[in-house]
């Protein structure tokens, strides 16, 4: 129920502690130069500002050593797929955005600055990130809805030089390729040897999938709100005709309960429900991911009846897929080598190093995929895409 500030007071909304918390935003500016006297001052302003202005003006590739830009990320939203809540506006998710920002300082000391975009448009959206992309490293976009967003970050990656990454997409992926590449070692297989089924055809949904596929997954069918995903099955947009290309060799049918009998996989980003006895018809050690927030597709409790690994999108049950594990270490790296972009092979590399960090002596079916907590998270994902970016001839340092 929205909450009308003439119905009740600050000081009441203060009593919750998510309310107390919020008072005021979570982030702040703060200099990392002193202005003590008028030597600082001439210093870090006129006079001494002009001198840089003028090598910069001279040769724009500086701005990177003498300014904020080569550490700071936009993270930027439209508001319209905004966690589990949906298209709920740009004012409305800025304490998302903030918490995002929040959590790459925290992480990986990466500034960033949330920007909510009152447009839904994609030419207005493009427009004007590519208009502010010269104060900022790089772009992380955050809630925009599908099919926009793929069109949105395509556009970008296109006419920007620096890395663009949709976090809703690509963070989710990345940590659920690790946690699945746990899970298939702890149970005596590799991917090539999983048959999955990913309920959703979202950006998560399309993304997981797309990860799984680089990455050498068995085979995978994705399924929509109208079912499987396949070739020549009317209504499909042209992402999903690509999905329906590259994915379901086993050309499967129907709904999504009915894929998953006999699957080894079953990746949930829908928001749907499946039934206890769909996850009891997959195949003997079953790994199981429901990861729709805050109502997982099946209780943990219920699919941990039947398969051998459960993971969720919470915090209060064993390997939740949490994308902070990823975005935070990726922008690390790819911002410490001045990358072009962030590449497929950048995502999995990342993906191997967060899976990594789970030594066998401590993987288990309750672990496949360490806490956002663990201080060994970010470093190993930010080697991991330094390397990586070097290895593809995206690295400008």
């Amino acid at each position: 129920m929205a909450i009308s500030p003439s119905s009740i007071s600050l000081e009441a909304l203060d009593l919750d502690p998510a309310f107390a918390l919020h008072r005021g935003g979570k982030l702040e500016v703060r200099s990392s130069v002193p202005v003590r006297n008028a030597e600082d001052l001439s210093l870090a302003y006129t006079p001494g500002v002009a001198k840089v202005c003028t090598a910069i003006a001279e040769e724009p590739e500086l701005a990177a050593d003498y300014t904020w830009v080569s550490n700071v990320v936009a993270v930027v939203s439209d508001g319209t797929a905004v966690l589990g809540l949906g298209d709920i506006g740009p004012a409305a998710a800025m304490p998302v955005m903030e918490g995002k920002a929040l959590l790459f300082k925290e992480f990986a000391g990466v500034d960033a600055v949330p920007i909510c975009l009152d447009c839904t448009d994609v030419d207005a959206l493009v427009e004007t990130v590519v208009r502010l992309a010269p104060s900022f490293g790089g772009i992380n976009l955050e809630d925009i809805s599908a099919p926009r967003c793929f069109e949105v970050e395509d556009r970008l990656r296109e006419l920007l030089d620096i890395p663009v990454f949709h976090d809703d997409q690509h963070g989710t992926a990345i940590v659920v390729l690790a946690a699945l590449k746990n899970a298939a070692r702890l149970t005596g297989r590799s991917l090539g040897d999983l048959r999955a089924v990913v309920a959703g055809a979202g950006a998560s949904g399309v993304a997981v999938s797309r990860i799984l596929l680089n990455a050498g997954i068995g085979d995978i069918a994705v399924s929509d709100s109208k079912g499987i995903v396949h070739r020549g099955r009317d209504g499909l947009n042209p992402v999903k005709e690509a999905l329906a290309r590259d994915t379901n060799r086993a050309d499967l049918r129907g709904s999504t309960e009915e894929a998953l009998a006999g699957a080894d996989v079953f990746v949930g980003l829908s928001g749907s429900t499946v039934s206890e006895r769909a996850i009891a018809s997959m195949a003997p050690g079953a790994i199981v991911f429901a990861l729709s927030n805050p109502t997982p597709e099946v209780h943990p409790e219920v699919a941990g009846r039947h398969a051998r690994v459960v993971a969720t999108g919470r915090s209060d049950f064993p390997n939740q897929i949490n994308n902070v594990l990823a975005f935070p270490g990726v922008f690390r790296g790819a911002l410490d080598v001045r990358a072009t972009t962030i590449t497929e092979n950048m995502k999995v590399a990342a993906a191997e190093a967060l899976a990594a960090v789970v030594g066998d002596d401590e993987l288990s079916a309750d672990y496949v995929i360490p806490s956002p907590f663990d201080a060994r998270v970010a470093p190993a994902v930010t080697a991991a895409v330094v390397a990586q970016a070097r290895a593809d001839g995206v690295a400008r340092l």
